[in-house]
């Protein structure tokens, strides 16, 4: 191999390696049989949801996770794989990657890297499944309310009673 490819991909090494150090979640999938138009309406999805989606050579992306201090993945960058980066919230690429995988029922979800752990498929599942921050809020705000609410409603009607 020439001196050149040798320095452009050890600049690929490292210009990935510091997009996954910045990374809040990586998600690793396998993209095999997806036609042209399912994969262009899935890096629209992505790009919707402010994520990266690119395909890059395994060993090249073993070494830029090396690089990047996560280890434990050279078992899941085996046969065709694209990574979804995100550096807003960590959840998006599980859940836009696991959507995708149900709608079109062509990718599978292979691992990755959640707020600095490494996981498997079975943890990016379970991640995916987790509704949106919204959602969560928005429940925690009902739990929290709900106490509140039952207390006013029972004092009302004891004042009522109490009129009465």
């Amino acid at each position: 191999m020439s001196e050149q490819i040798m320095k452009l991909k050890e600049q690929e090494v490292a210009g990935l390696s510091e997009k996954f150090s910045k990374a809040k979640g990586i998600v690793l999938v396998d993209y095999r049989g997806m036609t042209v138009a399912e994969d262009t309406a899935l890096r629209n999805e992505m790009r919707k949801n402010n994520v990266e989606y690119k395909v890059v050579k395994n060993r090249i992306m073993l070494r830029a996770f090396e690089k990047a201090g996560y280890t434990g993945l050279e078992d899941v960058l085996q046969g065709t794989t694209a990574v979804a980066i995100s550096y807003d919230d960590p959840v998006t690429p599980a859940k836009v990657l696991s959507d995708n995988a149900k709608k079109i029922n062509k990718t599978a979800l292979k691992g990755g890297v959640i707020e600095g752990s490494v996981m498997d498929e079975k943890a990016i599942k379970s991640v995916a499944a987790i509704p949106p921050k919204t959602v969560l809020l928005s429940q925690l705000v009902g739990l929290l309310t709900s106490p509140m609410r039952s207390l006013a409603v029972g004092l009302s009607e004891v004042a009522k009673k109490q009129s009465a």
